[in-house]
């Protein structure tokens, strides 16, 4: 990470540069998942307990997965879409599981937040911050946040507890995808204090009919490469549509890699997952998208985005699956096979 290391005793020192700010603002990334919902209502609770802060949590695109917009109900809809007028107006801006120069996030152009707490690859442009936190090798910004918590002793409500463990969970994949040992730790102080009842409500959330028609058109434009596995499934509804359709491909026996596309405003979104422990999902999905766009990740999961402009959208997904391929060396006479076939 180019000599970056976490700073001691965090906890301290973000509350040191907090200090006396008169208005806070925490930005979670784009159509933010449960890591950073819970991350930044994490925080928001910790900086109105220790300094009596009233920070605001807002955020750009939109909660689209029904599980996400479950979690937010349950929560008592704490999070608001951005506008300009809050950005101009904030004194602090913190940024929460995203970093500057990712493209994901409303952080303006030339702005420097104040903070970065994040879990994801390490940015060089975090390093203009006053205060960072980024630990690439931690599995959720939620475990860093339960730290942050405990650290401040202080005693959670159960909504907060249960989307921190939520937020845990559905970022290592219940701890079996890129977990560390702080996530592991993170994950069991939670758990005896998780609202059982919601957080099932929440896992179970309703879905209307058009979510399993997604999964049908996916299945049948899915195409197998080998160890790699393809799929375009044109317009989504919400961006994360192209990750739900990643997660449940990645299952296919004999699947390394899964990489799924679908446009949504103009844009085309890549969601890659790997079972690779040699080659990173987020290493592979910046060298697939070069400067078409923004992307990366984590060893074992990865997005990104492409603008379109206008293009067209499954033109641009050949181009890049195209890409893929070529990264991973399979061979170009190397028929696609249909799941349907």
């Amino acid at each position: 990470m180019d000599g970056y290391t976490i700073p001691a005793r965090p906890l301290d020192q973000l509350l040191h540069l907090l200090a006396g700010a008169t208005r806070v603002l925490i930005l979670p990334h784009n159509d933010p998942d449960p890591d950073a919902i819970a991350s930044a209502l994490g925080l928001r609770y910790l900086l109105a307990q220790r300094l009596g802060l009233e920070a605001s949590v807002a955020y750009q695109g939109m909660v689209g997965r029904a599980e996400n917009k479950a979690l937010v109900r349950f929560l008592g809809r704490p999070l608001r879409p951005l506008t300009e007028a809050e950005l101009r107006r904030a004194s602090h801006i913190v940024l929460v599981d995203t970093q500057p120069g990712t493209g994901n996030n409303p952080l303006p152009a030339g702005r420097i937040p104040s903070a970065i707490i994040d879990h994801h690859t390490w940015r060089a442009e975090s390093a203009l911050a006053p205060f960072v936190d980024v630990r690439p090798q931690q599995g959720a910004t939620s475990t860093i946040l339960t730290e942050y918590l405990q650290a401040a002793a202080l005693e959670l409500p159960r909504p907060l507890a249960t989307a921190l463990f939520y937020g845990i969970k559905t970022d290592t994949m219940g701890l079996g995808r890129g977990a560390g040992l702080e996530d592991v730790a993170a994950y069991y102080y939670l758990q005896p204090l998780v609202d059982i009842e919601a957080l099932v409500e929440i896992e179970r959330a309703q879905v209307p009919a058009s979510y399993f028609k997604s999964f049908v058109t996916a299945i049948q434009a899915a195409r197998v490469y080998g160890q790699v596995a393809l799929a375009y499934i044109g317009a989504m509804s919400y961006p994360d549509q192209a990750a739900e359709i990643a997660d449940l491909l990645s299952r296919l026996e004999g699947v390394q890699w899964v990489m799924c596309m679908g446009a949504h405003n103009d844009t085309l979104i890549l969601a890659v997952r790997s079972r690779s422990r040699s080659t990173g999902a987020g290493q592979l999905v910046r060298a697939v998208v070069g400067d078409l766009g923004m992307a990366g990740g984590h060893g074992t999961m990865a997005g990104g985005q492409v603008p379109l402009h206008g293009a067209d959208p499954a033109i641009m997904a050949e181009r890049l699956c195209q890409a893929m391929l070529a990264h991973l060396k399979v061979p170009p006479a190397t028929p696609g096979v249909a799941l349907t076939a």
